[in-house]
């Protein structure tokens, strides 16, 4: 019986919060546009490039000054962030995915980063060779809450959702876990504070990614 872990990627693996902060920050100053606070930005962490955009500005997402910020983003991203992201996975993350895989766990990731950011970002960090399937928000039709992204993880390994296990450290996680219908560990050190999570009912909410290996193993 294959049994699988599915793991969000920022906030749960890396901590590319700081750096998206001072990405989104960096992004702003290059148009011009007004400045936006760090916690403002935090909480559209987890929503797609586009939509948190167009959410900090107050604009559509067809507003050209969204594809404007979008056109600069990943470029900044990687003069920031990809350097330093050795040192912005988390504690426990590189041990805990490696026991996971060597107690039989097949490993994935589904996130709302473009695919080709975060294959470029799981390399960066040195865990690209963890994961057997990376998903991103540009290979569905519809990202997290939505269950598309699992359903596709699910899908691509042969595995039943009964037997799989959603990582995440935003309700869209925990979103996406319920309607694929999968079991869901909450982690309470990335984006989304400890009452939104427990609003969203995972299985499990732990604080340590030692958490998030016991948390994976009782529920699949």
């Amino acid at each position: 019986m294959n049994r699988c872990a599915i793991f969000d990627l920022d906030g749960t693996l890396i901590d590319t919060p700081r750096g998206l902060v001072t990405t989104f920050a960096a992004v702003f100053a290059q148009l011009d546009l007004p400045t936006v606070d760090s916690a403002t930005i935090r909480g559209t962490i987890g929503l797609p490039l586009p939509s948190a955009f167009a959410k900090l500005l107050g604009v559509p997402e067809d507003d050209p000054v969204v594809t404007s910020c979008a056109g600069l983003y990943r470029p900044t991203f990687r003069r920031v962030v990809l350097p330093a992201a050795t040192q912005l996975v988390f504690r426990g993350v590189y041990d805990g995915l490696r026991s996971l895989r060597e107690d039989g766990f097949v490993l994935a990731v589904a996130t709302n980063r473009l695919i080709a950011q975060a294959e470029e970002l799981l390399t960066a960090a040195g865990l690209r060779d963890e994961f057997a399937v990376v998903v991103g928000s540009d290979q569905v039709a519809k990202p997290k809450p939505d269950p598309e992204s699992g359903l596709v993880v699910l899908r691509r390994l042969g595995v039943s959702a009964q037997d799989a296990v959603m990582v995440g450290d935003t309700t869209y996680d925990i979103g996406m876990a319920h309607g694929a219908g999968m079991a869901s560990v909450a982690v309470t050190y990335g984006v989304h504070g400890v009452d939104q999570l427990l609003g969203a009912e995972p299985t499990w909410l732990v604080d340590s990614f030692a958490g998030v290996v016991a948390a994976v193993r009782e529920c699949a």
